[in-house]
């Protein structure tokens, strides 16, 4: 299973049920990573990456292959070499849908839905992609 089919799958699903923990399961097995968001301050990533990232109002999550990369209080020279070596996604806080994400990183999108109304355009990619 690829990336689209993956996608095709979560698509039309509604709020607080984007993913079963037995396609979580299957995510990570496949080296596939689901990002949706979640109320109105969270990025969810679920598959080879387990986390959250918070970013209220939308922002940019950097992220590399070995998960997303946390801020830095110092803005440490570390901190600054990591960003620059990482991917960015960033999440985007919509009239149409309430979060969307934009990235350079190959994916598929997928929609989620709250009570019939566009709440999430998804997506999902190759953990491999981020090296």
């Amino acid at each position: 299973m690829d990336i689209k089919e993956f996608a095709i799958g979560l698509t039309g699903r509604e709020y607080g049920q984007e993913i079963t923990k037995d396609e979580e399961k299957l995510a990570k097995e496949l080296g596939l990573v689901v990002v949706f968001g979640y109320s109105d301050d969270n990025a969810e990533f679920r598959g080879a990456i387990y986390d959250e990232a918070g970013c209220y109002g939308g922002g940019e999550i950097f992220i590399n292959k070995d998960g997303l990369i946390e801020e830095c209080e110092c803005d440490c020279k570390y901190f600054k070499l990591a960003k620059e070596k990482a991917k960015v996604i960033r999440a985007i806080w919509d009239k149409e849908y309430c979060w969307k994400y934009e990235t350079n990183i190959p994916h598929a999108e997928f929609e989620i839905f709250d009570d019939g109304e566009k709440f999430c355009k998804g997506i999902v990619f190759d953990i491999k992609d981020l090296n």
